[in-house]
């Protein structure tokens, strides 16, 4: 189990993500702009700078639902192997048999 402060520190960090994606994505657009003027882009590019690093998608990491877990982590279930595993082994995911040999 993962701690607490980690799993609610990526709940803040995914709030602010959702919070500034709109003006993130405006000021990216403006700075990327060539036919804009060139005081007009940097001055995108210096809002961009201004805002929160943790509003940046990239400072986002996929983490299991069930345990908090960073690692091994299959994005199409939402999580961890070992959560995975598990809860195949009690017959919780239909389709999912643990083999054995």
């Amino acid at each position: 189990m993962a701690k607490k402060a980690m799993i609610e520190r990526e709940k803040k960090r995914q709030a602010l993500v959702e919070k500034y994606a709109a003006k993130r994505a405006e000021l990216k657009e403006i700075a990327r702009d060539e036919s804009k003027p060139m005081e007009e882009r940097f001055k995108a590019q210096l809002k961009l700078a201004k805002l929160p690093r943790n509003s940046s998608a990239t400072r986002l990491h996929n983490r299991c639902q069930l345990t908090g877990r960073p690692h091994a982590y299959y994005r199409k279930l939402k999580m961890s192997r070992i959560a995975l595993r598990e809860l195949g082994s009690q017959g919780q995911i239909p389709g999912l048999v643990k083999s054995s040999w």
